[in-house]
């Protein structure tokens, strides 16, 4: 007789485990709190940026100096729009109503200007590929910028 209250016991516990775990868990409910499925990179790279533009053209493979960018500030309408950041360069024709002559980030175009994007300055003064000298969070704005371009 002693054997076969063990022998219930035993084959009772996993069943008695099954209910417990059950009747413990949370139901689900409809204001459960969303679950975050985002890899952990898609997460660290949060910003204030707007989402990256599908109407630019992808970055330039074509090696430019400095003086041959100028070139391409938007001044002569044959040919295109290129800004410069971190040394890619990028094609932002498109973009002529914000990068063409006269318009709000024209002092971008033809020129790598990485320092003043990093300062979210439009003064020409900023408007340089030197951003060695930018505190860490300026440099995290100037990273954002170059996401949103690529």
């Amino acid at each position: 007789m002693f054997l076969v209250v063990i022998y219930g016991f035993v084959l009772a516990l996993p069943l008695l485990f099954l209910v417990r775990r059950h009747s413990l868990s949370p139901s689900p409910s409809p204001q459960s709190p969303q679950v975050d499925t985002q890899p952990e990179e898609q997460k660290s790279l949060k910003t204030i940026m707007q989402p990256p533009r599908d109407d630019l053209d992808p970055p330039k493979d074509d090696p430019f100096t400095l003086d041959q960018l100028k070139q391409f500030d938007g001044s002569d309408s044959s040919k295109p729009i290129y800004v410069s950041i971190k040394g890619t360069v990028f094609d932002v024709t498109r973009k002529s109503d914000v990068y063409g002559p006269g318009k709000s980030y024209n002092i971008f175009a033809g020129k790598d200007g990485s320092k003043g994007l990093g300062k979210s300055s439009l003064n020409l003064e900023d408007a340089v590929p030197d951003y060695s000298d930018l505190p860490e969070n300026e440099k995290n704005v100037l990273n954002d910028w170059f996401s949103f371009f690529q």
